[in-house]
């Protein structure tokens, strides 16, 4: 008998802050958190909704080192730990690629702009391998500075794990911030070099490099060297083309994902929620993203459709 009282205690103490939560905010506002460099896309959509559910209240609670205590959405770009996974319900809407950038400026840039990287200098550069054997390493042939994400984060886990390493195994200055702040940085240093992804990189309205900022070309197809092929970037639309293609090689691709509880819902999000995945693929390409799985994508949106006929 205690234990089963034990058992409802706990269960009580988990549902209470969301019944209080539902009590205290609004049934009309909607409160997202996540990933910062998502966050004009979610911008976009919002601002759409707004002309068909004028009522709805949708806001954006800004990520710090924590997320928001209370949230309705959640916008990632890694794969969550499989219990978080189980109190909510995933929609894999987009990709995104991570490319290895260096101040425009710098001897690095002037070095590999057009040379490019291969994957074993990807993998010397930039990450700490105890395994490695040194007597192989290439000449770098210009001093570079690494910057990287100090908190765990969806783009440095991508980046790193694509290669075979884990975000603590990159190397170089890691701070504080978002990846926006990444890219500040690099440009202030002139030795700088990072990675990031195309929505950050580029003006979304010239579709050209933002400026002080390189992309340094990779072996995209994998016979160890870069061509004129694969120096693709002067221009995002194209860009975004060739990064699509199921077989390119040196380029980590990442999931961007939208989740809601399964515990306590709120209908407004819900509501939202299934508006993005009838309204948003049409705005990937000119936020800098790339289309998802569309089989995965498919199966998820029928999963959502059955779930809003409950």
């Amino acid at each position: 008998m205690k234990s089963f009282i034990s058992v409802i205690a706990f269960y009580f103490l988990i549902l209470l802050p969301s019944a209080v939560w539902a009590q205290q905010t609004p049934s009309n506002k909607v409160v997202i958190t996540g990933v910062r460099f998502a966050y004009p896309l979610v911008e976009k959509w919002i601002k759409d909704y707004k002309e068909v559910s004028p009522q709805t209240e949708i806001v954006i609670e800004s990520r710090t080192t924590t997320d928001p205590a209370k949230y309705d959405l959640l916008i990632e770009a890694y794969e969550p730990e499989p219990s978080v996974k189980e109190t909510r319900e995933y929609l894999y809407l987009a990709r995104y690629a991570l490319l290895p950038i260096a101040n425009s400026n710098s001897a690095f840039a002037k070095a590999y702009g057009e040379k490019g990287l291969t994957n074993e200098l990807i993998k010397q550069i930039y990450f700490h391998d105890i395994l490695a054997d040194k007597s192989e390493a290439k000449s770098i042939q210009a001093p570079f500075t690494i910057y990287t994400r100090l908190q765990k984060a969806g783009a440095p886990t991508t980046f790193a794990q694509y290669f075979g390493y884990t975000q603590q195994n990159i190397k170089g200055k890691a701070i504080a911030g978002a990846d926006e702040h990444l890219i500040k940085a690099l440009q202030k240093d002139s030795t700088a070099i990072s990675y990031s992804t195309p929505s950050l990189l580029y003006d979304l309205k010239t579709r050209h490099l933002i400026s002080g900022v390189k992309i340094i070309p990779v072996d995209l197809d994998g016979n160890n060297k870069v061509n004129d092929s694969e120096r693709i970037y002067s221009d995002l639309d194209a860009a975004l083309l060739v990064l699509e293609q199921d077989d390119i090689k040196n380029v980590p691709i990442g999931d961007l994902h939208i989740s809601i509880s399964k515990i306590n819902e709120r209908p407004e999000a819900l509501k939202f929620l299934l508006w993005i995945l009838q309204n948003s693929q049409d705005d990937l390409h000119s936020f800098g993203y790339l289309k998802p799985d569309q089989k995965r994508f498919e199966r998820e949106k029928e999963k959502f459709d059955q779930r809003a006929l409950k």
